[in-house]
C-alpha cells in the first residue's frame, strides 16, 4: 500500500506545485485522476486550506451522480465543495469539448483569484503524451510538441510526473471510488482515438514510446525558454519591428517575430497561422493582411505592427 502512494505523493512533493499551507482550489470532476489529486492535495498543503470545485456541464445523463459522488467525497475528506451548474447554449458554435473546458478554467480561475491560490488541475502523464500526439496530429510547429505546462499563471498540473496507472492504484490503496466517464472509452473524440488507437500503435513500435514522447515534450520547454528570450532581444520591448530588419533575421527567428507581434495584438491567444504568412508579410508594402486567428497584419512606412481582424 505504502508503494502505491509514495510512487504518487512523492513526485508531486518534489514537483512543489501545492503549496504546503497555501489555497489551493482542485478542479474535481469525480474521475480518477481528479480524485487523486484532491486526496494529495488534502495530505500535501493540508485541510483548511483546499478546497474543490466541480462543474456539472448538464450534458450526461448521469450529471448528478457525478456531482453527488463529488459531494461525498468532498465530505469524508472535510473539504469544501463549490458546484458551477451550467448548460450550453442551444445552438452554440464550435467544438463541445473546447466549451466546456473554457467554461471549467473561467470558474476555476474565477475560485483560484477569489482564495488567492492555485488551481490545480488533474493531468497526468498520461494525458501529457496524449496531448502531444494530438496537437502534432492537428497543429503545425514547435509549440504543438511542448505538451501542457506544469504552471500557467495560477493553474498548476501537480500529477504530470505520474501516469494514470499510478493514479489508480493511489486510490486502490485509499479506499476512493471514482466515476467512469463512458466517453471515454470510446472513439467518439479524436482525443479517445488518440488513446486507443494511435498510443498503443507507438508502444508496438518501441515500449518506451510514451517515456520518449514526454522527454522530447520536456527538452522542447526548455528549449522555448532560450528561443523566447531571443525573440524578445529581437523586439526590444516594441510592439513592431521595422520589415527591413525582419527581412534580415533568419527565417525561423522571423517566424516567430511575426507569430509574438500577432499574438500580442490578440491578447495572447495562439496565432500559429502568422508565421506562415512571413513571404506573404514580407512582400506586403504599405497595406493590411487578414493572417488568420483574429490577427491582421498592417504595414505602414516600412513598419510591421498588428491588431485584430476587423469584424464584419
Amino acid at each position: 500500500m505504502g508503494g502505491a502512494l509514495d510512487a504518487v505523493l512523492g513526485p508531486v512533493r518534489a514537483g512543489g506545485l501545492l503549496p504546503d499551507g497555501g489555497p489551493v482550489v482542485v478542479l474535481l470532476s469525480g474521475g480518477q485522476d481528479s480524485v487523486c489529486l484532491l486526496d494529495v492535495a488534502v495530505t500535501l498543503a493540508g485541510r483548511d486550506v483546499v478546497r474543490a470545485l466541480h462543474v456539472n456541464y448538464a450534458l450526461r445523463d448521469d450529471a448528478d451522480a457525478d456531482q453527488a459522488h463529488c459531494a461525498a467525497l468532498c465530505d469524508r475528506l472535510e473539504v469544501p465543495l463549490d458546484v458551477e451548474r451550467t448548460r450550453r447554449p442551444d445552438g452554440a458554435p464550435g467544438n463541445l469539448q473546447a466549451w466546456a473546458r473554457d467554461v471549467r478554467y473561467a470558474a476555476g480561475a474565477k475560485a483560484a483569484a477569489t482564495s488567492g491560490g492555485v488551481l490545480a488541475a488533474g493531468h497526468t502523464a498520461t494525458d501529457q503524451v496524449e496531448t502531444v500526439l494530438y496537437r502534432l496530429a492537428t497543429s503545425p510547429g514547435r509549440r504543438a510538441l511542448l505538451g501542457m505546462p506544469p504552471r500557467s499563471g495560477r493553474l498548476v498540473r501537480p500529477l504530470l510526473p505520474v501516469t494514470r496507472e499510478q493514479t489508480a492504484a493511489y486510490c486502490a490503496a485509499r479506499g476512493l471510488a471514482w466515476r467512469t466517464d463512458a466517453t471515454n472509452a470510446t472513439d467518439a473524440y479524436a482525443r479517445g482515438r488518440v488513446r486507443h488507437g494511435l498510443v498503443p500503435a507507438l508502444t508496438a513500435v518501441d515500449e518506451r514510446a510514451q517515456e520518449n514522447v514526454l522527454r522530447t515534450a520536456e527538452l522542447l520547454r526548455d528549449e522555448a525558454e532560450v528561443l523566447q528570450a531571443v525573440v524578445e532581444t529581437a523586439l526590444a520591448g516594441r510592439d513592431h519591428i521595422a520589415v527591413d530588419q525582419l527581412r534580415q533575421l533568419p527565417v525561423a527567428l522571423a517566424r516567430l517575430v511575426v507569430r509574438e507581434l500577432a499574438e500580442q495584438a490578440i491578447g495572447g491567444r495562439p496565432c500559429p497561422r502568422a508565421a506562415a504568412r512571413l513571404a506573404e508579410i514580407l512582400e506586403l508594402g504599405d497595406g493590411a493582411l487578414d493572417v488568420g486567428d483574429g490577427a491582421r497584419a498592417l504595414v505602414a512606412g516600412g513598419v510591421l505592427r498588428f491588431g485584430r481582424t476587423p469584424p464584419r
